[in-house]
């Protein structure tokens, strides 16, 4: 593929002053690949200002390869690290490095956020070279309240799309993620669940059409894929089929005032029996409600408790509020100090863990306020925790130096959608979905215990979760599942991601993609054994 050079000669006067300063291997394959681009892309662009590599400026690369990573454990000396990151300005510089990457057999790894949780954004363990296209300064966002829909470009954050939301109306909202930070390329393409999911569905529930470009370089809309290929990006995990350019996303109609609240409960406040009540009552409440439960260790040293805080998202004024909880769940005790009634764009807010002095203008950041070194793990639970389950699970959490685990609750409008809709299967017959995170920050020296007691709490929790297949949430990625190797049969963490929608992703993968140009450790392969 070739498009016309309208500017030519300008960009070739950048690509030689790029080509002098040239002095490793590295450098000579980002030469290649910048006269690649300049050979299939019809418009300037400052090149310096889009390549980042370690053989120009070390510290330039370094802080870039860094800006969106969340998690520090994939940034240390011995991760391997990409020639150079390229940042496209233009949809068709994108298009251009998917045609160089393949034509100099670049391995290429995507970016929009970097929140993955394992790193595979930006670091790539078992194939080099690589290089990293950075889709940041994608992130344009159309806002059309006449057709109630917005388009959202991938690099654009969840914070940002609810923020020009907001700036064209106090009614309107879209029911994603609860961290603000997230690149929407990434966060849609996992399934996208946030606080309205039990009112409205995940993010990927609610788009509309989407533009990829696949692995010829050919950008399509939903119409050009195929509905076998819009199914599968909606719910299948990024890198595995093309390059998500944009979303169009379905707005939905929020109230002008919704209500926040988080009730904290100890063990010595009867904080046990009270999680057993939520797990019994979570997924039935009103649907307008929404009471994640965030578990942690909390007091000094010899005399640490486990924390039990219930954080709420009502879309209604706390009167209503007040009425379901007294009939729903009253073992909370919430009372009507606790409710904050506030518009929709700062409750998204209050979830995400800003001050309630912050404006709205603080989404426009997109700065992660969460970085550390870190393992996650996740499940699905089908029955409630016995009381002596969640015993046990307090004494595992005691051992632990910083450890954490969030309760999600389903229900609601997640039941009601089959779990073959999109690839994201868990569905009907859910309670709650479990987030496990154990944090620590003097990197490698202690990463090896913790990663150990994770794994041990999580041997631990196995007769309490969803069983045959043990189920796992794809964007929060764990590659003790398993990883991609040759030709090995994927079939034992694709169920855990996909359950039965796994065999139908594989043979889109291979019709989409036979080469399996997009690929990493746990990308859908384009076959299975």
């Amino acid at each position: 593929m070739a498009f016309a050079i309208s500017t030519r000669n300008a960009v070739a006067i950048l690509v030689t002053l790029v080509l002098v300063s040239a002095r490793s291997s590295s450098s000579t394959l980002q030469q290649d690949f910048i006269h690649c681009l300049v050979d299939n892309t019809d418009m300037a662009f400052p090149i310096r200002a889009s390549f980042f590599s370690p053989d120009q400026n070390a510290t330039l690369f370094k802080e870039e390869l860094e800006s969106t990573a969340q998690n520090l454990r994939y940034l240390t000396q011995s991760n391997p690290k990409p020639v150079f990151i390229f940042e496209p300005l233009y949809e068709t510089h994108v298009q251009a490095a998917v045609v160089c990457a393949k034509k100099l057999q670049l391995h290429m790894r995507l970016r929009s956020g970097g929140h993955d949780y394992e790193g595979l954004s930006f670091v790539a363990e078992n194939v080099t070279p690589f290089v990293v296209v950075d889709l940041s300064k994608l992130r344009q966002i159309d806002v059309d309240l006449d057709s109630n829909s917005a388009w959202a470009h991938a690099g654009a954050t969840v914070g940002e799309v609810y923020y020009r939301i907001q700036e064209k109306s106090q009614t309107h909202g879209f029911p994603a993620g609860l961290c603000s930070s997230l690149g929407i390329g990434g966060h849609l393409v996992g399934g996208a669940y946030g606080s309205m999911m039990r009112k409205f569905g995940l993010g990927a529930d609610n788009v509309l059409d989407a533009r990829i470009i696949d692995a010829n370089g050919k950008i399509l809309d939903r119409a050009a894929m195929g509905e076998d290929v819009f199914w599968a990006i909606r719910g299948a995990g990024g890198g595995s089929f093309g390059v998500i350019l944009a979303w169009k996303i379905k707005l939905v109609p929020v109230p002008a005032t919704v209500t926040v609240f988080t009730v904290t409960k100890t063990l010595e406040q009867d904080g046990t029996n009270v999680l057993y009540k939520w797990q019994q009552v979570a997924d039935k409440l009103d649907e307008d409600l929404f009471i994640r439960v965030i578990i942690q260790p909390s007091g000094k040293t010899g005399n640490r408790t486990i924390s039990t805080s219930y954080q709420g998202q009502f879309l209604g004024d706390s009167n209503r509020l007040m009425q379901v909880m007294q009939k729903s769940f009253p073992e909370l005790g919430l009372t009507k100090k606790d409710c904050i009634e506030m518009s929709w764009i700062k409750s998204v807010m209050y979830i995400a863990g800003f001050p309630n002095s912050a404006p709205p203008e603080a989404l426009l950041a997109g700065k992660s306020l969460f970085k550390n070194h870190f393992k996650a793990k996740s499940d699905f639970v089908e029955e409630p925790i016995p009381v002596e389950g969640l015993e046990g699970l307090w004494k595992k959490l005691l051992k632990e130096d910083s450890p954490l685990t969030i309760w999600n609750p389903y229900g609601g409008m997640m039941s009601r959608i089959s779990e073959s809709e999109t690839p994201f299967p868990h569905r009907k017959g859910t309670l709650f979905k479990i987030q496990w995170l154990s944090t620590w920050s003097d990197g490698k020296a202690s990463e090896a215990r913790h990663i150990e007691w994770m794994r041990d709490m999580y041997s631990y929790m196995e007769q309490y979760v969803s069983k045959k297949p043990r189920r796992a949430y794809v964007n929060y990625r764990d590659l003790d599942l398993g990883v991609n190797e040759g030709e090995s049969d994927a079939r034992e963490w694709g169920a855990k991601y996909f359950k039965g929608n796994f065999e139908r992703l594989v043979k889109i993968k291979g019709e989409f993609d036979p080469e399996n140009f997009f690929r990493h450790e746990q990308s859908i392969p384009t076959k299975i054994g």
